[in-house]
């Protein structure tokens, strides 16, 4: 049969509905759908894939102003449908070959654009190893993204929207058989939720989306002297480099330049003319047409200035987007430069040298750790997450003794589905020189100190980079929304030639009395908790961890400290209506145990080392009057063990917790004390939900 008559048979064919649901359900029950296994089964029963998780209809166009654009009879077709010889790519055609459809996504095609000159990054975005012929065609294709801290794959059928004629209505390319582009615009939909979530944005975003790179945005109304030797490194480095123009009331302005569009910077070169050197750059318009009509522009007269062999090497008369300019005449008709690092050493002079960088996840949480920031929020900024930063000498040079060049960078995301659904906080970060150990500094500290260089610009972006010149020490990082209470969560990256970074412990997210602090007394703490829970009512396990690590940090004079995912389990064990939280009657029976769970332990613990071994554990369990058989000890010391078959008191209480409720369980639920009977809901729910 011929390939083109199985593509039209497999488009046309409609598959059982069980029959689809057998093939796919496997692949939408795991976290990520899996490229590879989707292709061979699709492969394997002769079929195109249909993805339901980015379903060919209204619903992954979106809901806002995109629909209104739309052909009024729009359809979903595949690139076989749409030409007899569709190619996935192909390198020999001339640089990007893209053209802007009906969505306002120039940010994301204006960072494509700078993929084109570094082909193994493009590489790694768009898998090369993907084709339209028969034998690896399934109507499945892949991509990948950076996407908050680490690398995603995603996967989307190749069913594109067209309008009657059969045109692509969003991204497409010069080459109609091309079809790379408007799937990969599709991913990158997905990845953001819909369509109608690429509409408006930052050239910065898709940058370090595509690359895992750091930004650094110069607003060139303030670029420094030195701007020409910053482009120079940068384009020396492999650097992606971005732009965008001032907002205007007039869509295209007289100069051709488009007002609040993004461009991609493709070019430098300083030129000699007989009046002395010039700064050029060259930009491209990811419409692919409309240009400046200035100075160096196509039809300039500036280009008879230049030798005739210069003139030849860079000018071209030709609409194609493309077009030179002064670096004088870019400050002034540019808003801002916005320049993605592979490696940050953009700012120094010491090139090619080795950089580290360290990364951290956190979150900003009503009423604990979002304290807002500082200048006008003084008596919460303390609670904000703190980390700390050692910088040590880098490379063994002279300079690195006295000052080391470190770049920030804070990065906030929502936990909305949706790019556009809710909008970027203000954001920002300071940092403080200090002395000490790894505890938390308290609210004194940020009132006798102010942060290195001046407070910083808080502004409503997804990234926010700073770079500094710091003598080897410790210094303490703060990321900071600029009001409190303001939740999300965020990624703080730090690089440099030598450092450690790390979260500062024993976070006291409330103010303890000194009464508290120094006597332990039944009744004080249940005022404390009564008060902490009279302002939150039902607690998550984020504020369980911050909860217990400042009760029982104070009560024990102890450095334990309670992790999330410790929270977590204590939390599921406990929630006995199912609600994801605690109320204070479940906090009450929590931490009861806990005082008994710690009075056994430290009376087991006849070494004194913080830690229990297996003869050891079996003592604790019958003091606290349950048991288990020693097959079933054995398997635990296992599960919530060290390496050297040690429990910590942390894993100590998660398993008495949880030995407890189950022996609970089991007791209500049995008739003869012999066994019980559940449906599968219900096992399913106590042994996966405690």
């Amino acid at each position: 049969m011929p390939f083109l008559d199985w593509v039209a048979r497999r488009v046309k064919k409609q598959p059982r509905l069980l029959y689809r649901r057998r093939i796919f359900q496997k692949s939408t029950s795991l976290r990520q759908q899996d490229y590879q296994t989707l292709l061979e089964e699709c492969l394997k029963k002769n079929c195109l894939f249909e993805d339901e998780n980015f379903p060919a209809d209204i619903r992954s166009i979106g809901t806002g102003p995109l629909l209104q654009k739309l052909p009024q009879n729009l359809q979903w077709k595949r690139p076989h449908e749409l030409h007899k010889t569709p190619v996935f790519y192909d390198a020999s055609t001339k640089r990007l070959a893209l053209c802007q459809g009906l969505i306002g996504d120039c940010w994301f095609l204006a960072a494509l654009e700078g993929l084109t000159f570094h082909q193994d990054i493009l590489s790694q975005v768009v898998p090369q190893n993907q084709s339209f012929e028969r034998k690896k065609y399934a109507g499945i294709f892949h991509f990948k993204f950076w996407h908050f801290g680490k690398w995603v794959d995603v996967v989307v059928d190749d069913r594109l929207p067209v309008n009657e004629a059969g045109q692509l209505v969003f991204v497409s390319s010069v080459y109609k058989n091309l079809f790379w582009g408007a799937l990969l615009e599709k991913a990158y939909a997905k990845l953001c939720g819909s369509y109608e979530d690429l509409q408006v944005g930052q050239v910065s975003e898709a940058l370090v989306d595509f690359t895992g790179g750091v930004n650094i945005t110069i607003k060139l109304a303030e670029a420094s002297p030195e701007l020409w030797d910053i482009l120079t490194r940068a384009t020396y480095s492999r650097s992606l480099i971005g732009c965008q123009t001032h907002l205007g009331k007039t869509r295209v302005l007289e100069n051709g330049l488009v007002a609040g569009h993004a461009y991609t910077m493709t070019g430098i070169r300083k030129v000699t003319c007989k009046h002395g050197p010039e700064y050029l750059v060259r930009l491209r318009n990811p419409w692919g047409k409309v240009e400046w009509k200035g100075d160096w522009s196509d039809r300039s007269g500036k280009w008879e200035l230049l030798s005739p062999k210069e003139k030849i090497l860079l000018h071209r008369n030709g609409d194609d987007g493309e077009f030179w300019m002064s670096l004088q005449d870019f400050k002034t008709h540019f808003d801002n430069l916005i320049i993605c690092k592979l490696t940050p050493d953009l700012m120094s002079q010491e090139d090619g040298k080795k950089w580290m960088s360290s990364l951290q996840f956190g979150r900003w949480v009503k009423g604990i750790t979002a304290g807002g920031r500082l200048r006008a929020h003084k008596g919460t900024f303390w609670m904000n997450p703190q980390y700390q930063l050692k910088v040590l000498q880098g490379n063994g040079s002279k300079r690195s003794l006295y000052s080391c060049s470190v770049l920030v960078s804070l990065i906030q995301k929502h936990n909305s589905k949706h790019r556009n659904r809710m909008p970027h906080l203000h954001i920002g970060l300071y940092v403080f020189k200090y002395h000490g150990d790894n505890k938390r500094l308290p609210p004194e500290f940020f009132v006798q100190n102010s942060p290195l260089s001046s407070s910083p610009v808080f502004v409503n972006d997804r990234e926010v980079t700073r770079d500094f010149r710091l003598p080897p020490g410790v210094y303490v990082i703060i990321p900071a929304t600029s009001e409190p209470h303001q939740e999300s969560e965020f990624l703080l990256r730090v690089f440099s030639r030598k450092h450690s970074l790390h979260e500062m412990g024993g976070n006291p997210s409330l103010v303890l009395s000194k009464e508290i602090v120094d006597k332990y007394d039944d009744k004080i703490w249940e005022d404390f908790f009564t008060k902490y829970f009279e302002q939150y009512p039902e607690i998550n396990a984020v504020q369980l961890q911050r909860l217990l690590n400042v009760a029982w940090t104070n009560l024990q004079n102890s450095r334990l400290w309670f992790s999330l995912d410790a929270c977590r389990s204590i939390l599921a064990v406990l929630d006995f209506n199912a609600t994801g939280t605690l109320s204070i009657q479940e906090f009450r029976s929590l931490w009861r145990s806990l005082l008994h769970y710690q009075k056994v332990f430290q009376k087991k613990d006849t070494h004194k080392t913080g830690t229990l071994g297996l003869e050891e554990l079996h003592a604790a369990m019958k003091e606290i009057g349950t048991s288990l058989r020693d097959e079933v000890c054995n398997l635990m010391v296992l599960r919530y063990g060290d390496p050297n078959l040690k429990i910590s008191f942390q894993s100590f209480v998660c398993f008495m917790l949880r030995v407890e409720f189950i022996k609970e369980a089991f007791c209500n639920l049995t008739k003869d004390g012999k066994g019980i009977y559940l449906q599968e809901y219900e096992w399913m729910m106590m042994t996966l939900y405690s």
